[in-house]
């Protein structure tokens, strides 16, 4: 047993290095993109943070979800953020399973450099459209009487290219459409494509629809936020069109098996099967793989021996 488990963390320690070498040369080619997407996420939060400033309470607007859907009440918004946060961990985690797992289909470096690019198209959307027409929040700290509910005019420059992490939980004015909803479309659009597991695919869609309910419950969104979200010009339109325009993601699920060699006995080649080494190099071949799992029933023999 400690040998076996030895030789498998030897296995995956290799794996591993092997990994991040390269990803380490993928980063050194497409840094500049990562770095790109991150900085427009931190000017996405500065403008959701200057809406507030202009932001004016007023009573909650008619709204279909909000008369269908019970409300969950001020102590239980939480349930919605627990939800998102599992959702954004889960992706995250997935993104990195190449450097541990074997049957691997993507690139970590080269998934973010989309993912990012879905992600900055969007929210550049967003802003224009909560600039464009502001709304009186449903939240509970945006609607009239709390003292959240607009902020005060910065007192220097530096105030508002500060980021408070508090205040991306509590911000009022940037509505339309969620920002929740942007982020968990995109993971699990992104998940459907090039993920394997056909029930955790479904699993995200459901996760995704339930995710929805909860910020109306939660009074966070108006109902019409999320509507856009799904079905206008957001998210899914324009992850399909850049889907279209991006270059492919490489092909990892080539791999490569051993072909027996014609020149051995089938007890040699048998023998060497078993003891897993003595295979030429010229004698590996690519195989394809599909959904995890060799194309193949295993070491193909010549015909020629199966006649010896």
């Amino acid at each position: 047993m400690t040998l076996y488990i030895r030789r498998e963390s030897s296995k995956l320690w290799r794996r591993f290095c092997s990994e991040i070498t390269t990803e380490i040369g993928l980063l050194a080619d497409n840094w500049k993109y990562l770095l790109a997407g991150l900085i427009c996420q931190y000017i996405h939060g500065l403008a959701a943070k200057g809406v507030h400033y202009i932001h004016r309470p007023g009573p909650t607007l008619q709204d279909l979800g909000f008369f269908l859907l019970p409300e969950l009440g001020q102590e239980r918004s939480y349930i919605s953020e627990t939800v998102f946060t599992s959702v954004f961990l889960s992706f995250f985690l997935w993104t990195f399973h190449p450097f541990i797992l074997k049957s691997k289909k993507i690139y970590t470096v080269l998934i973010w450099c989309r993912v990012l690019a879905f992600l900055v198209a969007c929210q550049f959307l967003r802003v224009i459209t909560f600039y464009s027409t502001q709304l009186p929040g449903p939240n509970y700290h945006c609607r009239e009487g709390s003292k959240v509910a607009r902020l005060p005019w910065p007192k220097s420059p530096l105030e508002v290219l500060e980021i408070n992490p508090h205040g991306v939980m509590y911000g009022c004015g940037d509505l339309i459409f969620s920002s929740h909803m942007i982020f968990t479309l995109v993971f699990v659009l992104t998940y459907h494509k090039y993920g394997t597991k056909r029930f955790i695919k479904l699993f995200g869609w459901l996760t995704a629809f339930v995710q929805s309910l909860l910020i109306i419950a939660s009074r966070k969104h108006y109902t019409v936020d999320v509507v856009v979200a799904w079905y206008e010009y957001t998210v899914n339109l324009v992850v399909f069109c850049l889907d279209k325009k991006l270059p492919e993601l490489p092909d990892r699920t080539t791999v490569l098996l051993p072909v027996v060699s014609k020149d051995r006995t089938k007890e040699e080649n048998h023998k060497l099967l078993l003891n897993g080494n003595g295979i030429d190099p010229a004698d590996w071949r690519p195989r394809a793989q599909v959904n995890g799992k060799i194309d193949s029933n295993g070491v193909h023999f010549d015909n020629s021996l199966n006649g010896a």
